[in-house]
């Protein structure tokens, strides 16, 4: 075993693993990188097909964004937001305020950026603001929160409390606050879908009503009946991250977003997965919901702009430093900024903190990150990327035991079934997901699956050779897990 395999044995607890099965095997030890490829300690080379767990756009040592930290360092690394403002992230906010409100799109103007670390600190910073701004605006004294099924926020107390995932959080129910769910969306395994399975996405072949959103509805109106309304309702737009790579149907982040605005709610968007243009850079938005600024691509670099949504909060964090450093922010209103203004002594102040909030270094790289994606050249490139993609995945339909593949933007999902004709899904307990990402990191390709969903999302470097590769590879392990199932 490489003697830094031992350490890692040795020494580390791994997130989301069971350390059991860890400790049986030689790790992957990553040590190099560059664009879309990644080195390991025994020299071995790999392709990152999912964005080094869907943080890394631009790919590894980019050189303008290892410029740009080297200019920063040059300078200073990191110094306190507590009493102190600071250059890179001042430019950032400003950057971020002026990227979040397209011209030509309606709803209310986010004007505010709070600086965090990650995904769950960007999720726990909405909820505690919208929690506090419901009660000062008098509109509940015990604010409530609804989101999605299957939804995962993070992991920090208040982002597991608005997730429903079983899998991951039924250990820690007894530390949580009591929230509301909603059916999500789920197009291929939806009880009211009456189409029979077909070869494609199920969104395209969908038998339904509807019923989703007027479950939305429904939720909203009981709980005002009971005098219980709910004052925000939490989502990922147009895909769902962490539950399986579940896409919205075109039209239900517009409909439940009205609902939710009728119902005088506000409406925080989990944009940690699907902010920066992972969501998609071909078009494909509402009308009206496209604009850009001097410094921004055409396409909409956020989800919910793609169905003219404007939320109330939006959270931003994986790719907004393009996966150079930890990095989140929680963009507001003028409204719920101001509710947080007053007297010294009426103790009105947001206290809730990072000791490093808005880092210098963070704040360099996103800005640097943000000019790479207003460039014109690499926004056609990320449109070419995800046709070929969508074109490259057609191909794996042939496969018996694929069941579904969705795609939004430049993020894929393959769910694997045991008997596509019925979405028979296979026992987790197989680990038939985890089977096909062991066989395909063996021919070179990274990923991880969700369950029995195996995962793409390419940076936005990869060329096309390496996307076809990448497609190759999935379709092999495939074939070679479906084979050792057969025996």
């Amino acid at each position: 075993m490489h003697p830094l395999a031992k350490l890692d044995h040795q020494f580390v607890w791994h997130p989301f693993t069971q350390m059991r099965d860890w400790l049986q095997a030689e790790p992957i030890v990553i040590v190099e990188g560059r664009g879309a490829v990644l080195r390991d300690a025994r020299g071995r080379e790999y392709l990152d097909a999912n964005s080094s767990i869907w943080t890394n756009l631009h790919g590894h040592r980019h050189p303008r964004l290892d410029a740009a930290l080297r200019r920063q360092l040059g300078r200073i690394a990191h110094s306190s937001a507590l009493g102190l403002a600071n250059e890179p992230a001042s430019r950032l906010a400003a950057r971020l305020v002026a990227a979040a409100n397209p011209p030509a799109l309606a709803g209310p103007r986010l004007a505010k950026v709070f600086f965090s670390d990650d995904g769950s600190t960007a999720l726990e910073v909405a909820l505690k603001l919208a929690y506090e701004f419901t009660r000062r605006c008098g509109r509940s004294a015990r604010p409530r929160f609804l989101s999605l099924a299957g939804g995962y926020h993070g992991d920090t107390v208040g982002a597991v409390s608005v997730g429903h995932l079983d899998l991951f959080h039924a250990a820690y129910r007894g530390l949580l606050f009591k929230t509301q769910a909603v059916m999500a969306p789920y197009c291929y395994r939806c009880p009211h879908n009456r189409a029979k399975p077909e070869r494609r996405d199920a969104r395209e072949y969908r038998q339904c009503q509807w019923e989703c959103v007027a479950q939305v509805e429904r939720k909203f109106s009981r709980a005002r009946a009971v005098g219980r309304a709910i004052s925000a309702f939490v989502v990922e737009p147009l895909i769902q991250g962490a539950a399986g790579m579940i896409p919205q149907p075109a039209g239900w982040l517009r409909q439940v977003a009205e609902i939710a605005r009728a119902y005088d709610a506000l409406l925080v968007a989990d944009e940690v997965l699907t902010g920066f243009g992972r969501a998609g850079a071909g078009g494909g938005a509402a009308a009206g919901a496209t604009g850009s600024t001097a410094r921004s691509p055409a396409a909409p670099l956020f989800a919910c702009h793609h169905e003219g949504v404007q939320p109330d909060f939006l959270c931003l964090a994986k790719g907004l430093t393009g996966g150079y450093l930890p990095m989140a922010v929680t963009l507001t209103t003028q409204p719920v900024f101001d509710a947080f203004l007053g007297e010294y002594g009426e103790f009105k102040t947001f206290f809730h903190g990072h000791s490093y909030t808005g880092n210098q270094l963070g704040a360099a790289a996103a800005l640097a990150s943000l000019d790479l994606l207003a460039s014109r050249p690499r926004l056609r490139h990320r449109c070419h990327l995800e046709n070929l993609l969508r074109a490259e995945l057609d191909r794996v339909w042939e496969l018996p035991v694929v069941g579904d593949i969705r795609q939004v933007g430049l993020v894929a999902g393959i769910e694997l079934v045991a008997e596509w004709h019925r979405r028979t899904p296979f026992d987790l307990r197989l680990r038939v997901g985890a089977r096909v990402t062991e066989a395909m990191a063996r021919r070179g390709v990274l990923t991880r699956p969700i369950g029995n969903v195996i995962v793409l999302m390419p940076p936005y470097c990869t060329t096309p050779e390496q996307l076809r590769r990448m497609i190759a590879v999935l379709a092999e392990s495939i074939q070679e897990t479906a084979a050792q199932n057969a025996s």
